[in-house]
C-alpha cells in the first residue's frame, strides 16, 4: 500500500469507491456516520499535516538485505520462523489514509527478482523452517501477471511452501477485478492452501458487489480472515464493531486481529488510546451479542512485530511522552537467525530473559487520564503519582 517516500501520500480512490461515496452522500448526507466511515478511510485530510515527533515514516524494518545467487535480494521480508513475505508490487487500487506503508516508495519487482526470491525461499538454509509465503505489498491482486509469475516460481523452486497467504483490499475496493482470469490463476495452483487476509473496517463495506466477489473466491476454496485497525470516527464504538464481526461471521470470514492504529506520520487523528481499544475488546469478548467464534484479538504493530495485548504485556509508561513499554517473546537470536540483516531499533531493549522489549507511541482520546486509567486497568502497580491538577507525574523504570 505504498504511496510516497517524501511525505506526500497522495489521495487515490478507486472508481468503485468514489461511486459508493457519492451514493452514501446522496442518501444519508456527508456528515452521516455511515458516509464518514468511508470518507475518513480514503479522503485526504488537512489533519495529516499535524505530525507528532515520535511518529514514523516506516513501521518495523524486516527487509532481507543480502546478495543471493550473485545479485541483491529484492522485495523479501522476514520477521518470523515459518513465514517469508514477498512484495511483487507496492501499488494499490486505493490509498487507505492510515496505511502502514503510506510513506514507502512505490516499486514493482521484476520477474528475475521474483524468481530469485523463490529460489531463496526454497534454498537449503530456509526450507526446513519456512512453509508459508505471505504475498503482500501493495495489493497482490492488482496485477494478475505478477501474481501468476510469483505462484509459478514458488511452485518451481520452493516445494517446501504449502500455504500462500495474500493481504488484499481489492474485493472491497475494486471487486470487479475478481473475474474469471483471476479465478483461473488460483485454480491453476490448487496444490497451495490459499488464505486471503482482508481489511474490512466497517459493516457498510459489505456491498452486494463485494459479497459476490467473496462468494466467487470461496467457491474455489479460498479461506478468509480479517485484520483491521481501530479507527477514530470509523469503528471505535461497540455497536459498529459488533455489527462488523457479526457480518464477518455470516460470510465465513475469520475475525483475526483488531489492531491499534499504528503511529505513522500525520495519521495521529485516526488513533485512539490503547485504553479505549482494551476497553472495547474487553466488552466485545465478554458480551453475548454475537458468536464467540467471531471475536478477534487486540494487537499492536510495534517496531519488532505484532504483540497481542494480554495481562503483563504493558510493563511501564512515560505518560508525558505517551510512550508505553511492551513486552514481547521475540528473541534477538531468533530474529538474527531468520533475518541476518535485521537491525535492533533504538526503541528496543533486551529483557533479562533474552526477549525483546519495545517502547510504543500511544494514541489519545478526549479523556485527559486515558493513559493513567490504562495502567490501572491492567494492574501494572506502577505507583503513579499525581500532580496537583490530577495529571500523572512522569515515571519510568526503563530508559530509551
Amino acid at each position: 500500500m505504498a504511496g510516497s517516500s517524501k511525505g506526500n501520500f497522495r489521495e487515490l480512490i478507486s472508481p468503485f469507491l468514489r461511486e459508493k461515496i457519492s451514493k452514501l452522500t446522496t442518501r444519508y448526507g456527508e456528515n452521516d456516520l455511515r458516509t464518514k466511515a468511508i470518507i475518513n478511510q480514503y479522503v485526504k485530510s488537512p489533519l495529516e499535516d499535524i505530525i507528532h515527533p515520535s511518529e514514523r515514516l516506516r513501521h518495523y524494518e524486516s527487509e532481507i538485505n543480502i546478495d543471493f545467487d550473485g545479485a541483491p535480494l529484492i522485495g523479501v521480508e522476514r520477521l518470523y520462523r515459518r513465514t517469508v513475505l514477498i512484495e511483487p508490487t507496492t501499488a494499490c487500487a486505493a490509498h487507505c489514509r492510515w496505511c502502514l506503508r503510506g510513506q514507502y516508495p512505490i516499486k514493482t519487482m521484476q520477474y528475475d527478482d521474483i524468481e530469485r526470491a523463490a529460489r531463496y525461499i526454497g534454498s537449503s538454509n530456509l526450507r526446513d523452517d519456512v512453509n508459508e509465503v505471505l504475498i503482500t505489498g501493495g495489493d497482490p491482486l492488482l496485477s494478475t501477471s505478477h501474481l501468476n509469475h510469483t505462484l509459478a516460481m514458488l511452485t518451481k523452486h520452493a516445494d517446501n511452501v504449502k500455504i500462500i497467504r495474500m493481504g488484499t483490499r481489492v474485493p472491497f475496493q475494486d471487486p470487479y477485478r475478481i473475474n474469471d482470469n483471476m479465478l483461473a490463476i488460483f485454480n491453476r495452483y490448487r496444490h497451495f492452501r490459499f488464505e486471503l487476509g482482508l481489511n474490512i473496517n466497517h459493516p457498510i463495506e459489505f456491498w452486494p458487489e463485494c459479497i459476490l466477489a467473496i462468494k466467487k473466491l470461496k467457491e474455489i476454496g479460498m479461506v478468509f480472515y480479517n485484520q483491521h485497525p481501530l479507527l477514530k470516527n470509523v469503528n471505535d464504538d461497540f455497536k459498529t464493531l459488533v455489527e462488523l464481526y457479526d457480518y464477518l461471521r455470516q460470510h465465513g470470514i475469520e475475525a483475526h486481529y483488531l489492531f491499534h492504529a499504528i503511529p505513522m506520520r500525520g495519521m495521529g487523528h485516526h488513533r485512539t488510546s490503547l485504553h479505549k481499544g482494551l476497553s472495547l475488546i474487553s466488552e466485545i469478548s465478554a458480551c453475548g451479542e454475537f458468536s464467540g467464534r467471531s471475536k478477534p484479538r487486540f494487537a499492536v504493530l510495534s517496531d519488532i512485530g505484532k504483540i497481542v495485548l494480554y495481562h503483563g504485556t504493558i510493563l511501564d509508561v512515560r505518560v508525558k511522552e505517551r510512550l508505553v513499554l511492551l513486552k514481547s517473546y521475540f528473541k534477538l537470536e531468533d530474529r538474527l537467525k531468520w533475518n541476518p540483516s535485521w537491525k535492533q531499533p533504538s526503541s528496543v531493549m533486551i529483557d533479562s530473559d533474552g526477549t525483546l522489549l519495545t517502547w510504543y507511541l500511544d494514541g489519545s482520546d478526549d479523556r485527559l487520564n486515558d493513559q493513567t486509567t490504562l495502567y490501572q486497568d491492567v494492574n501494572l502497580h506502577l505507583d503513579v503519582e499525581l500532580e496537583h491538577d490530577g495529571s500523572p507525574k512522569e515515571k519510568s523504570n526503563f530508559d530509551l
